[in-house]
C-alpha cells in the first residue's frame, strides 16, 4: 500500500496519508514519504496551493505507537530520533512553504497529527473533527512543531492546558479557540470543501502568499523594526513580479486580474 497518495488537480496538490485501518498514523515510511514530498513540491512551480487530508475517517492519529513500541523493545539507538529525522523536516518544510496549505481535518487530528494540522495556513473541519494533543497521555512534550503554534493559535494559558490534560476538543469549540477555521454541515464536505479553497488560494498571488507567510513568522517571533524590515523585503519582492504589474494594470482599466504566481 502508498503510505502517502498524491493527487494532482490543476495548480492543486492534494497529499493525503493513506493508513486508513490505523487512523494514518505516522509510521516510518509515511513520515519519510511526507517529507520528502513536501521537499519536492516546495521547488515545483506547478504546485501553487497544497491540500493535507487523511484517507478514511481520521486525519491522523499522530505517531503509529506499535512501531515506537517495537522500537522500544529492541533497544535500538535513540527511541526519539524520529523527531529529528522526520517531525521537524516535517514541521520546517510545512510552516515554511512558499504557497497556501489548506488542512482538511476530517475526524480525530491526535498527538503529532493534530501538530500537522496545526502547521497548515487554514483548516477545515466538520462535525466529527477532533484534536487531541496527546502526547502527555504517553509521558511525552509537545513535538511537530505545537509548542510553537499552538500558544499562536490559542494562547500560552489554554496552550499549557490542552498539552497537560491531554482533554479532547471537539469542532465546535475548535473554531472557537481557532484550532478551525472554517466548518462544514457534512463531514463528507470537508476535503471538496478544502480543495475548493485551495483551488482559490492556488489562482491567486502566490508569491505574495508566500511573503506573507514569511512576514507573519518574522512578526512573531521578532520585534516592531525585524517587521518592518521583513515587510520592506516582502514588498520589493513582491513589487517586481509580474502578477504586481498585471494586477495593477487591471484594477486601473476596471478588469480582474489573472496571477499567474510569477
Amino acid at each position: 500500500m502508498t503510505e502517502l497518495l498524491v493527487d494532482r488537480t490543476d495548480a492543486v496538490v492534494t497529499l493525503t496519508l493513506n493508513r486508513p485501518s490505523a487512523m494514518n498514523s505516522l509510521n516510518v515510511a509515511l513520515k519519510e514519504a511526507l517529507r520528502d514530498t513536501l521537499a519536492e513540491l516546495e521547488a515545483d512551480r506547478s504546485c501553487r496551493a497544497v491540500v493535507l487530508a487523511g484517507a478514511g475517517g481520521s486525519f491522523c492519529a499522530g505517531q503509529d505507537l506499535r512501531e515506537h513500541v517495537a522500537t522500544l523493545e529492541s533497544g535500538a539507538g535513540k527511541t526519539l530520533d524520529t523527531v529529528q529525522a522526520h517531525y521537524n523536516p516535517i514541521a520546517a518544510r510545512l510552516s515554511s512553504l512558499p504557497k497556501p496549505v489548506v488542512a482538511a481535518v476530517r475526524g480525530m487530528a491526535a498527538g503529532a497529527g493534530a501538530s500537522l494540522a496545526f502547521l497548515a495556513d487554514i483548516r477545515v473541519g466538520g462535525p466529527s473533527t477532533k484534536f487531541l494533543m496527546a502526547f502527555a497521555k504517553v509521558g511525552l512534550a509537545a513535538d511537530t512543531g505545537a509548542s510553537w503554534t499552538l500558544p499562536r493559535l490559542v494562547g500560552h494559558a489554554k496552550a499549557i492546558e490542552l498539552l497537560m490534560l491531554a482533554e479532547p476538543v471537539g469542532a465546535d469549540e475548535a473554531c472557537r479557540l481557532g484550532l478551525l477555521n472554517r466548518m462544514v454541515d457534512d463531514d463528507e464536505g470537508v476535503l471538496p470543501a478544502a480543495q475548493e479553497l485551495a483551488a482559490r488560494l492556488a489562482a491567486g498571488p502566490t508569491v505574495a502568499y508566500g511573503a506573507i507567510k514569511r512576514q507573519l513568522s518574522v512578526a512573531d517571533a521578532g520585534t516592531l523594526a525585524d517587521a518592518l524590515a521583513a515587510e520592506a523585503q516582502a514588498q520589493a519582492i513582491c513589487g517586481g513580479t509580474n502578477d504586481h504589474r498585471a494586477a495593477t494594470m487591471a484594477f486601473v482599466n476596471k478588469q480582474r486580474p489573472v496571477f499567474e504566481g510569477r
